[in-house]
């Protein structure tokens, strides 16, 4: 696990190397300069030789002082360049000071205005933004705006590159919003590590990619079981998904995952693909009778067995070896979903409610909560979260007015604080939180956008996964990170065409590739 890191993280931490006396804030300065030279050179090899000119805009901060390390940089490589600068430079902060009167020894700083791009006849090659990077707290404004706005004209009309140092101006780094504005830009070059907000939202409308240089700062221990810290779910480990020799179905775990009626049962049957796919022992689909036929025609490996009604589930689970349980895909919005989820939640097995069996509390959500356990786990998109949590929805989709904006990591720690469960706030950006705050980002941007999930029953076997990982003896938060993974992993593997059937048959592939 790799820690994504807020803008008072982050400083926090280059506060505590500069205080211990093991760095400076001049040679964290120089290093940051040095790495995004160093990503710009990788990232386009054609500018590496020969005469090329650059515009460097620096803002009023340390972000500033990062640019003109790149400005002084470049131009040691025989480059012409611009700096030019929003703010007065005796208000710079000191390090960034140092770094102004160092580069205008060596070459023009201007002061920032509508002008600061060139025109047609005389436009860069490339173009470094390091107006505002993760200090930002205020809409931007002013001839900022207008530069940033021109930004994507530039790249898309003129093939202008634009690179931005720690992240585009007017992103918020821990939020994702857009505060005022943001230029689309080719490149981020951020430090040390990833932040929140290079995953949150629409990540990957801001920069096409994103790198990481070091700078020599001290990393995390890698774990997540620290609340307040947010970390990125990375590939599993082969251990976490294999079998072990010798084993039979049983110790494996027996999924129940209960289906609609006639004409309902596709999605809790694609839920059950799934969780036999990932590993399960079994998956029995809890059926109502006037659905049996319809079911038995469409499956073989998954089985099958009557549940009309809440007592004859409550029946049902006698059998313990039933460990694992999953409500939600097609099971449908009337009082039997809803007596289901009640009948099935006293019992404190690991359970996944998703879908339907969210949707039926909308009018009372207090209900479910007092019914849920910490062994459960809630699996809305954007739709059901609003309707359990209306509020916290609600000021999830308000405009960021100050950094840092409201969150969707803020938001779905207070969704899992609440409901006393694991929480999985589906998307491209799924967030993953525990009531004690622990806290996991599953990114399916830049080099991992799959947008071909989005289609019908892509979310039905996500459910499925993490039903079957939790029969395996996955803990709620190991599941859901392990399963988003896999979900994404697959769909990038298959592409386009892709429908929601393909990814449970993607699995082995992703699994032998992980050398399971």
């Amino acid at each position: 696990m790799a820690e994504l890191l807020t803008a008072a993280q982050m400083r926090a931490i280059e506060n505590a190397a500069i205080a211990s006396g093991s760095v400076t804030g001049l040679q964290l300065m120089e290093r940051a300069g040095a790495g995004v030279v160093e990503a710009v050179l990788e990232e386009w090899p054609d500018l590496a030789e020969g005469r090329h000119s650059a515009v460097v805009l620096c803002g009023p901060g340390n972000n500033g002082g990062d640019g003109f390390v790149v400005a002084r940089l470049l131009q040691q490589r025989g480059w012409d360049v611009t700096a030019h600068l929003f703010g007065d430079p005796d208000s710079l902060p000191p390090d960034a000071r140092t770094n102004h009167r160092q580069w205008i020894e060596q070459g023009p700083c201007m002061p920032l205005s509508d002008r600061s791009l060139g025109t047609v006849k005389s436009r860069p090659d490339l173009v470094v933004d390091a107006l505002f990077g993760t200090g930002l707290t205020r809409p931007v404004e002013g001839d900022p705006e207008f530069l940033l706005s021109n930004l994507e004209t530039l790249r898309d009309e003129f093939g202008v590159r634009c690179v931005a140092v720690d992240i585009p101006s007017g992103v918020c780094s821990d939020s994702g919003k857009v505060l005022g504005c943001f230029p689309r830009v080719d490149l981020t070059v951020s430090f040390h590590t990833e932040k929140t907000g290079h995953h949150l939202e629409q990540a990957d409308s801001h920069s096409r990619r994103l790198v990481v240089k070091d700078i020599g700062l001290p990393h995390a221990e890698k774990s997540h079981e620290r609340a307040g810290h947010v970390w990125k779910v990375e590939p599993p480990r082969p251990q976490d998904l294999a079998k072990p020799v010798p084993g039979q179905k049983y110790t494996q775990g027996h999924a129940l995952i209960l289906t609609g009626g006639p004409g309902r049962t596709g999605a809790a049957r694609l839920a059950g693909r799934g969780a036999l796919r990932v590993g399960a022992g079994l998956v029995t689909l809890g059926v109502p009778p006037a659905a049996r036929a319809e079911v038995a025609s469409q499956i073989t490996a998954i089985m099958q067995t009557p549940v009309a009604n809440a007592d004859a589930l409550t029946e049902l689970l006698w059998d313990t070896r039933l460990n694992t349980l999953c409500l939600g895909p097609g099971l449908g919005t009337d009082g039997r979903a809803r007596d289901l989820v009640a009948a099935a939640l006293p019992l404190a097995r690991p359970i996944v409610l998703d879908a339907d069996a969210l949707t039926v509390f909308r009018d009372r959500p207090a209900d479910l909560f007092e019914l849920l356990h910490d062994r459960a786990v809630l699996t809305p998109h954007g739709g059901e979260f609003a309707r359990l949590f209306p509020d916290l929805a609600r000021k999830l989709a308000a405009e960021a007015k100050r950094g840092p904006g409201y969150s969707k990591v803020d938001a779905t720690r207070a969704a899992a604080k609440r409901a006393g469960c694991t929480v999985l706030f589906k998307g491209a950006d799924t967030v993953i939180a525990t009531p004690d705050g622990r806290c996991s980002i599953h990114s399916a941007h830049y080099d991992r956008a799959a947008p071909w999930l989005a289609t019908a029953g892509s979310g039905d076997v996500l459910a499925g996964m993490i039903t079957g990982l939790l029969a395996r003896g996955q803990t709620p938060m190991a599941a859901c990170e392990i399963a988003a993974w896999l979900h994404t992993q697959c769909a990038l593997e298959f592409g386009p065409g892709l429908i929601a059937e393909d990814i449970s048959e993607g699995i082995p592939s992703v699994l032998r590739a992980l050398e399971v």
